[in-house]
């Protein structure tokens, strides 16, 4: 299974207006089943989200665990972890580490963000020469992940767009986030109703999507709004990731 299969939804990039930060709860995670090709179990996801205070600022913690399972992982043993900090009060992108490896490479990468400057530095410490300054597009960055779960405060209808610039490596890609249609998902949860949203890079289209690639991310359209499926589909084959387990916020437990 191709590491970047289940390491790209992990790692993208986009602009947010400057607004409280609001797509992850403290306390808050996501376990998600992958599923590729004919594996219906090739790996889990865990996303989580933590406050920290610590440097008197308002930050949140974002860690994506992804760990190949079963037949797949003897085959194919992939671990990664990626962390992005967050700066809840303004939605601003502090961070982006990635770390891991599979059986042909290792990763271990930095994204730091320099507002004053409208500059980011990547970091590659294993392939050095990919190591770059960069300059921000208009916005503020944040991750696809959070960009996509925040969409439950949007109240999106189908039809609905908003812009937003996706940051992969030391590129950008200019996408549309489009709430595309209503559609009812079965998970190890339970079955939801949900909304079905799809970001499309309608200029110059490059990477992924210039090969005909497509994300998706089902919104359960209850109370919780939680995104219960996330799908990346390619030429070869599609991952799917299927919400199996929810924590709920530190807050939300504290009040039981």
């Amino acid at each position: 299974m191709p590491r970047f299969i289940l390491a790209s939804l992990c790692l993208f990039l986009v602009s947010a207006s400057a607004a409280p930060f609001t797509a992850f709860r403290d306390g808050e995670a996501f376990t998600y089943k992958v599923g590729f090709a004919f594996f219906t179990h090739a790996g889990d996801i865990v996303i989580s989200a933590h406050d920290d205070r610590s440097a008197h600022r308002d930050l949140v913690r974002i860690t994506t665990d992804t760990r190949s399972n079963g037949l797949v992982r003897s085959l194919y043993a992939f671990d990664n972890k990626a962390e992005v900090v967050i700066d809840r009060a303004t939605s601003r992108l502090q961070s982006v580490k990635e770390s891991g490896a599979d059986p042909k490479h290792a990763t271990d990468t930095e994204f730091v963000v320099d507002y004053a400057k409208r500059t980011a530095r990547y970091t590659d410490r294993v392939r050095t020469d990919r190591s770059a300054e960069v300059p921000l597009p208009p916005g503020d960055p944040v991750d696809l992940i959070s960009a996509l779960v925040q969409t439950r405060d949007w109240n999106l209808q189908p039809g609905q767009k908003r812009n937003v610039v996706v940051q992969f490596g030391s590129d950008f890609y200019e996408l549309v986030l489009e709430a595309d249609h209503y559609e009812e998902v079965r998970t190890p949860l339970g079955t939801f109703n949900t909304l079905v949203l799809i970001p499309r890079m309608e200029k110059n289209p490059k990477g992924l999507f210039k090969n005909g690639g497509e994300i998706k991310v089902w919104i359960a359209q209850n109370g919780t709004h939680l995104p219960v499926k996330m799908q990346l589909k390619l030429k070869f084959g599609s991952a799917t990731l299927l919400l199996s387990k929810y924590d709920q916020p530190a807050a939300t437990v504290a009040e039981r």
